[in-house]
């Protein structure tokens, strides 16, 4: 099932595209916000919360889930309460033309929660789970610093995650952030205080882009 709405949101501002065919409006982004804080809801207390007919709840929450907004639903756990209570991050230098071989590590490893390419002095974060600091020692001592790939490390350790939502959406930050700001004058040489300075792709790095 899919859904396009108009090009224009009903409170006036315009609809942003997402996927391939669905535009999200002020009523997606409502039913949004709604299966943040409850993704077991009814589909009519959506409609109640939201203030639309059940049939259009129903309609877009279909459309939402054909189109890929919605990609699953899962739980969301107390990682401490499983017995995962330390979480580090662990920044990795990778040799440029070894890419691919640390992908493939990296599907071996069921601690790595998250994983990212970034910009900056090292190319990738990992985000781990584990039960203690011994156990975080040995995934860098020794697993990660045995893949060829990985040139160097540097491990911090999260002391409390003090903001977690699981996801954010443009209607988070409210009307007043519609209106993008003009670009900073790049004559003036200076970088403007929170503008982040970017480091280029190296060669290896722009091919897993395509590759992924």
């Amino acid at each position: 099932m899919t859904e396009t709405s108009r090009n224009m949101s009903p409170d006036g501002g315009q609809a942003g595209r997402i996927g391939i065919g669905l535009d999200l409006d002020a009523t997606h982004l409502r039913i949004l916000e709604v299966l943040r804080e409850n993704g077991r809801i009814s589909v009519a207390a959506l409609a109640e919360r939201v203030g639309i007919s059940r049939a259009n709840a129903y309609t877009r929450f279909e459309a939402l889930r054909a189109d890929g907004a919605i990609r699953r639903f899962t739980a969301e756990i107390d990682h401490v309460r499983a017995g995962l209570g330390i979480t580090a991050l662990i920044f990795v230098t990778v040799r440029q033309q070894m890419w691919r071989q640390f992908r493939a590590q990296l599907a071996h490893m069921p601690e790595v929660e998250y994983c990212a390419v970034t910009t900056g002095q090292h190319d990738a974060m990992i985000q781990v789970r584990m039960t203690d600091v011994a156990a975080v020692h040995t995934m860098v001592t020794e697993r990660l610093a045995s893949i060829p790939a990985v040139k160097a490390t540097e491990t911090v350790f999260i002391l409390d995650e003090v903001i977690r939502r699981p996801y954010v959406l443009p209607s988070d930050r409210g009307p007043a952030w519609s209106t993008r700001r003009p670009a900073p004058d790049p004559a003036g040489g200076e970088v403007p205080l929170g503008k982040m300075r970017f480091v280029g792709a190296a060669e290896g790095r722009a091919q897993l882009q395509r590759d992924v």
